[in-house]
């Protein structure tokens, strides 16, 4: 038996349900220690609510499903980079550096577009 395919998936599970299971302690080991996951969950709250209120129609609901699921996705990426990253090395590295900085300028941008697909939306409604 070839030990290194072994080996590589020694922490993969091979049930479904503990896979979800172990999804889930992510996304909230994340939400409990980083600030900017706390404020993108914040935001998306306070949008989700206007959208009720403001009943939007199913094309704004998709708009903004997509907005709040992409910036949050990039959050746990972004996260997931950054400990990799750390792991790999405690020493200051500028590519280390730039890895952090590239991930989280990917959040960054997809945070920025969801705030103009809000304005676009939410704008003239307000209005």
């Amino acid at each position: 038996m070839n030990t290194d395919y072994n080996d590589k998936n020694r922490f993969k599970s091979r049930n479904v349900i503990r896979s979800f299971q172990n999804a889930i302690q992510g996304i909230t080991h994340t939400l409990i220690k980083e600030r900017n996951m706390r404020i993108h969950v914040s935001v998306s709250v306070i949008v989700l609510i206007a959208s009720f209120v403001l009943k939007l129609s199913t094309i704004e609901w998709l708009f903004i499903l997509f907005a709040i699921g992409g910036v949050i996705a990039l959050e746990l990426v972004n996260t997931a980079i950054e400990r990799i990253v750390d792991l790999v090395t405690k020493d200051y590295h500028p590519l280390a550096k730039q890895a952090k900085d590239i991930a989280a300028g990917a959040t960054f941008v997809y945070a920025i577009l969801s705030v103009i697909v809000g304005i676009i939306i939410f704008l003239p409604k307000i209005i």
